[in-house]
C-alpha cells in the first residue's frame, strides 16, 4: 500500500466527515440482492483494466465531475464509488454531493478490500 501524505490524508478525512460509507459486504450483499444501483470505480483507467468488481462503469477520480452527468444524469441515482482503498472514493463522493447528487456511498476498503475478501472480479475482456 502506498504511503500517503499527511495533507492528504487530512483532506480524505474532511471528505469523510461529510459522506456516507459502507463496507464491502455491504456492496456484495446489494450485488447478490440485485438491488438497482450504479456501481463507479473512480480508480486510473489502467488499474480498472487490470480488473474491477463485477458490473462496475469507469469514470476516473481526476474527470468523474466532468463526466458523471453524461453517464449518470439522475442525481437522485444510488451510486456507490470505490477506489483502490477508500480516500480517492470518498474525495470523489464529497464531490458529486457539492454537484448535487443525493445518494452517494464511499465503498471503504476498496478494491484491495474487495481481493482480500476473496470476492469475484472481472477484466474488460471477460
Amino acid at each position: 500500500m502506498a504511503k500517503h501524505s499527511q495533507r492528504f490524508i487530512d483532506i480524505v478525512n474532511k471528505s469523510r466527515e461529510k459522506v456516507r460509507e459502507c463496507q464491502v459486504a455491504d456492496v456484495k450483499q446489494r450485488l447478490d440482492a440485485d438491488e438497482s444501483f450504479h456501481l463507479v470505480d473512480v480508480r486510473e483507467e489502467s488499474e480498472y483494466a487490470r480488473g474491477h468488481l463485477p458490473g462496475a462503469i469507469h469514470i476516473g477520480k481526476g474527470v468523474i465531475e466532468r463526466d458523471i452527468e453524461e453517464k449518470i444524469p439522475d442525481t437522485a441515482a444510488p451510486i456507490v464509488l470505490y477506489c483502490g482503498g477508500g480516500y480517492r472514493s470518498a474525495l470523489a463522493a464529497d464531490a458529486l454531493q457539492q454537484m448535487g447528487y443525493t445518494d452517494v456511498i464511499s465503498m471503504d476498503g476498496g478494491w484491495r478490500g474487495w481481493n482480500e475478501a476473496g470476492l469475484p472480479t472481472e477484466t474488460p475482456s471477460s
